[in-house]
């Protein structure tokens, strides 16, 4: 699967004091990132719930910063799927500063899929991991 990406300008309120970005900020950039990858392949979350009663959430992450981004930059967000489980999606994921291609972190995110009425661990819909299995 090849990676997917999406812009996103960085806010005053994404930022300190100092103009840099907060560092959990990194993260909510990343999460619209997946958000936008799951809607492009025509998933919508709350329909996710209502058709196939299913939730992704967060299991671990790991993240490197390496650079700061600052008030009014504009980044390239990614999303690769690099694992897929029975029950779990592997994203490499990594944000980058348009302006001079600055790598500004690094993350590597497990999430999990739940059913979204007992909250347990459950497979990945076959519609999803169908897309996921065929895309470029």
């Amino acid at each position: 699967m090849k990676e997917f990406l999406w812009p996103v300008r960085v806010y005053y309120e994404d930022t300190d004091r100092g103009g840099v970005v907060y560092h959990t900020n990194y993260l909510k950039f990343m999460e619209r990132t997946r958000t936008e990858m799951l809607r492009s392949f025509g998933f919508e979350q709350d329909q996710l719930i209502e058709k196939e009663n299913v939730i992704f959430v967060v299991r671990s992450l790991q993240v490197d910063y390496l650079k700061p981004a600052r008030f009014n930059d504009q980044l390239q967000v990614n999303a690769l799927i690099s694992h897929m489980g029975r029950a779990s999606l592997t994203f490499a994921q990594s944000i980058r500063r348009e302006s001079d291609d600055s790598l500004l972190c690094n993350a590597e995110v497990r999430v999990a899929c739940l059913d979204a009425g007992k909250m347990t661990p459950c497979s990945i819909p076959e519609t999803i991991r169908r897309e996921f299995t065929y895309a470029d």
